[in-house]
């Protein structure tokens, strides 16, 4: 276990034990958050594990083409094999603005927007 499972546990417990409200995803939980654990696997298996940087310039430079290939290259199946980019265009197109449509409050105007963007 890393040190930062072991400060995490440590916060966890102290704010249960003082009874503070914790908003905070418990280390370890893939379950709790898995569109960001998919991104770091696959930041991981894609990129720090298959290279090697020379400088930090050069960890900023690979970073930001890995990210760009990322967002606005590579289709996601989660996405209907769209990029994330052409995700987000989608969504305006139809609501205004990709926040809002994301955290859609009311069940019926969720199910107006899916039905659109599946035609």
């Amino acid at each position: 276990m890393a040190p930062l499972q072991f400060i995490s546990k440590a916060i966890l417990k102290w704010a249960d034990q003082n009874e503070v409200p914790w908003h905070y995803i418990d280390p370890g939980t893939l379950q709790q958050n898995a569109f960001i654990e998919s991104l770091k696997r696959s930041l991981r298996d894609e990129l720090l594990n298959e290279d090697l940087f020379d400088s930090l310039d050069d960890a900023r430079r690979k970073l930001a083409l890995w990210r760009c290939d990322y967002n606005a290259v590579r289709p996601h199946s989660s996405l209907g094999n769209q990029t994330p980019l052409q995700s987000s265009r989608t969504l305006e197109q139809f609501v205004g603005s990709s926040p809002g449509a994301i955290a859609q409050n009311e069940t019926e105007d969720y199910e107006n927007l899916t039905r659109r963007l599946s035609l």
